[in-house]
C-alpha cells in the first residue's frame, strides 16, 4: 500500500471528522447550565459537518483498507484527538489506568492491519 490520495486523504478527512464529532459530543459539557434542547441542537448541527467529512472519507479510502481497517483509523484518531480535548478543552487529567486502556486499543488496532495470524 503506496501513500497515494486513496490512502492519505481518508486520514486527513477523519481527523477533521473527529474533531468536529468531539465537540459536538463532549463540547457541550464546558456549558452545564445550556438547556439541554440547546446542547442537543447544536451538537446535532456540528455533527452535520463531521458526515460530510466521515462519509467521502470512507468512500474514498474504502478499497484502500477494509471496511475494518477504515473503522479501526477511525478509533484510533477519535480516541487521540479525545484525549487532546479532555486535557485541554475540559481540563481532565490522564491516568495510568487510561494509558493502559489506550495501549490496549492500539494493541488490538495493530492485529487489525497486522493481516491474518498464521
Amino acid at each position: 500500500m503506496g501513500l497515494n490520495f486513496a490512502t492519505l486523504a481518508p486520514i486527513g478527512l477523519l481527523i477533521a471528522s473527529n474533531v468536529f464529532m468531539t465537540f459536538a459530543w463532549y463540547g457541550h459539557l464546558k456549558f452545564p447550565a445550556m438547556a439541554m434542547w440547546v446542547a442537543v441542537m447544536t451538537s446535532w448541527g456540528i455533527a452535520l459537518f463531521e458526515y460530510w467529512l466521515a462519509v467521502p472519507a470512507n468512500r474514498i479510502g474504502y478499497g484502500a483498507y477494509t471496511g475494518a481497517e477504515l473503522k479501526t483509523i477511525q478509533e484510533v484518531i477519535s480516541l487521540s484527538v479525545f484525549v487532546i480535548f479532555a486535557v485541554t478543552i475540559l481540563g481532565e487529567r490522564l491516568t495510568w489506568n487510561h494509558a493502559v486502556g489506550f495501549a490496549l486499543i492500539f494493541g488490538g488496532a495493530f492485529f487489525i492491519f497486522k493481516g491474518p495470524l498464521k
